[in-house]
């Protein structure tokens, strides 16, 4: 139980240092934002979120490894991956109340610190302060998936490719190549052939 307790403290101590990358954010007005939090805990591959329910939570990763993606006819896009200390959610479904198009499901055992639509309207309400934190975290959001989108119209395959082995290379240890295939939008056995290429040949 002790050890529970430190993981749950290390989990908030890392929110909070994460909102105060966008607001400063004292450890007295953290407090104020404390009662709103609900700690989530899954194993791995569950569902979050399904396909055509609302979205409930706005999601942080605390702990382990998640990803998004669309259900379509032939197999699944997945448009996030995202890791400890990274936002997770369906976030249109969420803002807009509405049926979720995409699925958020847990790749690994996670621990998310969540905060539901009602209590965050409550929170806004209540603490103006984090109602401008929220507006200025949505931004970045939004923008993140702006850079996100124009750089998968400007970039060849193999561009997309070593972009992302540069940037996330720890993520090849954790992630089954098949979604990092569909998050790059590249053919699994190009993603293969191309990290195939990857690998320093033995000198003879």
């Amino acid at each position: 139980m002790g050890k529970q307790k430190s993981s749950y403290k290390t989990a908030l101590d890392g929110l909070h240092h994460y909102l105060s990358r966008y607001l400063p954010i004292s450890k007295s007005e953290f407090q104020h934002f404390l009662p709103y939090i609900e700690i989530r805990e899954y194993d791995k591959k569950v569902k979050v979120t399904k396909e055509g329910e609302v979205e409930r939570y706005f999601n942080i990763i605390a702990r382990g490894l998640v990803r998004k993606y669309i259900p379509l006819k032939k197999g699944e896009q997945t448009i996030q991956l995202a890791v400890e200390g990274h936002m997770i959610s369906s976030e249109l479904s969420f803002f807009y109340r509405t049926p979720s198009a995409s699925v958020v499901e847990t790749i690994e055992p996670t621990i998310l610190l969540s905060i539901s639509y009602d209590s965050l309207e409550q929170l806004y309400s209540l603490h103006p302060k984090f109602e401008r934190l929220g507006r200025l975290i949505v931004t970045d959001l939004f923008v993140k998936k702006d850079h996100r989108f124009f750089d998968q119209l400007r970039k060849n395959t193999r561009e997309r490719f070593m972009d992302y082995i540069k940037t996330h290379s720890h993520m090849l240890q954790r992630v089954p190549q098949k979604y990092i295939a569909s998050y790059l939008n590249i053919k699994p056995e190009t993603f293969s052939r191309l990290k195939h290429l990857m690998r320093p040949t033995k000198k003879s």
